[in-house]
């Protein structure tokens, strides 16, 4: 499985992003697909998650604000990130199956190369 993250960029407090993450390989063998991001100097955080079913999940600290969708024809995920603050710059990478634990996301076994996104203020 290979995953090939993209859309990162330098944009505005207030401004928004749409981060794509392509999934090539044994697509079938995957169940769910979920974004984490890594500030510089802080743990990595899991942000969102979908289902093949298309159940998603949003981290509270970007609830409202970011929304998860997937496109299955293209094995693609995406990321729609609107009202960007500063502290929303972090590299975000894509993970598969991600699993449920304690209010939290375990990662699954395959990462893509994560995109950075930086948010001016």
């Amino acid at each position: 499985v290979q995953l090939q993250a993209s859309g990162g960029g330098l944009v505005q407090a207030g401004g928004s992003l749409r981060l794509s993450c392509t999934v090539s390989g044994r697509t079938s063998s995957i169940n769910a697909m979920g974004w984490y991001r890594q500030a510089p100097g802080k743990q990595r955080e899991w942000v969102a998650v979908i289902t093949n079913d298309g159940i998603t999940d949003i981290a509270d600290s970007v609830k409202g604000r970011f929304t998860i969708s997937r496109d299955n024809a293209k094995n693609t995920v995406y990321l729609q990130m609107n009202s960007l603050k500063p502290e929303d710059t972090a590299v975000y990478l894509c993970n598969t199956d991600p699993t449920p634990l304690l209010g939290l996301y375990v990662p699954g076994d395959y990462w893509g190369q994560g995109t950075l996104v930086t948010v001016s203020s």
